[in-house]
């Protein structure tokens, strides 16, 4: 009968496993990487820099938009109008029309795929789609978070007591405009500019400049440069969602640069405390007894039972 060699497949226990009992450590646990992370705001702005880029087209990028900016105009009457009609509804009922929602999300959303291929990134040469809803292919997109309870005493003054310090920074980042309220950062964002052009222009307008004439001259978009200006852009809107109500959660102190959300970690859920896996005792095998020796009496027989594998007779 030939010896029959283990292979993996019929090994049992799996080696990290025992492994960690011969060692008298918890064994792995499998973890599922969708639950180690979330995303960290309720706004979530993301970009993707296009490659190449055109030299020259935003030299005549102002004449492309200007449907755009009709557009926008018309839009921004009903984004006020709404805003209102959501403010009231807030304080009667505590929670946000989901009508009304979506279509503020629609034209905050409209206002950053016009921003991201104007003059506030320049980062695509692709035209703006002519609609409210979210376009996947487009390297411009915005989402918010549906709130289910939006606070009815704090509606009172999140448009224009809260964000005061957010006021000056986005003042700092789009102009030298006094913002006061929230039609002022609206018109910022792109949307209800009832108030006129800021004389002096922003941060913001500034970097893309810069990148303008980056581009004329190499025909490329600084990486780092773009990382920056997506940030900024991430920054107004946030504070543009939160003082038009869209959302509870202050708008974070936090430049989160680059075309991605960042992932904030998940809080550890409670468990039960494992006590530690004692080692295994390895033992020596018994000795063989020479011949005619007796064995104790309360020594149990040991009985040998030949296996017979199908494997071993072919």
């Amino acid at each position: 009968m030939s010896a029959i060699t283990p292979t993996p497949a019929m090994d049992p226990i799996p080696t990290t496993f025992r492994d960690a009992v011969a060692t008298g450590t918890d064994p792995p646990r499998p973890v599922d990487p969708t639950a180690t992370a979330t995303r960290s705001y309720p706004v979530r702005l993301t970009a993707t820099l296009d490659a190449p880029l055109s030299r020259g087209l935003w030299l005549i990028k102002w004449l492309l938009l200007i449907p755009h900016y009709i557009a926008l105009a018309v839009l921004s009457v009903g984004y006020l109008a709404v805003s209102i009609v959501a403010f009231v509804a807030i304080l009667a009922t505590g929670h946000y029309p989901r009508w009304a929602f979506d279509y503020t999300t629609g034209v905050l959303r409209w206002s950053w795929r016009v921003q991201y291929y104007g003059y506030n990134a320049l980062a695509t040469d692709r035209y703006p789609p002519f609609t409210l809803a979210e376009v996947p292919g487009y390297p411009a997109r915005l989402e918010i978070d549906y709130p289910e309870h939006c606070s009815r005493g704090k509606a009172l003054v999140q448009w224009w007591l809260l964000p005061i310090p957010h006021f000056i920074i986005v003042g700092i980042l789009l102009g030298s405009r006094t913002f006061s309220d929230a039609n002022d950062v609206a018109s910022a964002a792109g949307v209800a500019d009832t108030s006129g052009s800021s004389p002096v222009p922003g941060l913001i307008g500034l970097l893309a400049c810069v990148a303008a004439i980056v581009l004329l001259f190499t025909a490329s978009y600084p990486r780092s440069l773009w990382a920056l200006v997506v940030g900024l852009n991430r920054w107004v809107f946030r504070v543009t969602a939160y003082v038009s109500l869209m959302t509870d959660r202050y708008p974070p102190f936090r430049l989160d640069q680059g075309g991605e959300e960042p992932l904030a970690p998940m809080p550890p859920t409670a468990s039960r405390p494992t006590q530690p896996v004692q080692p295994m005792q390895h033992t020596q095998p018994p000795q063989p007894m020479a011949t005619g020796t007796k064995m104790p009496a309360d020594t149990p027989a040991t009985v040998t039972v030949p296996m017979d594998y199908p494997e071993a007779r072919s």
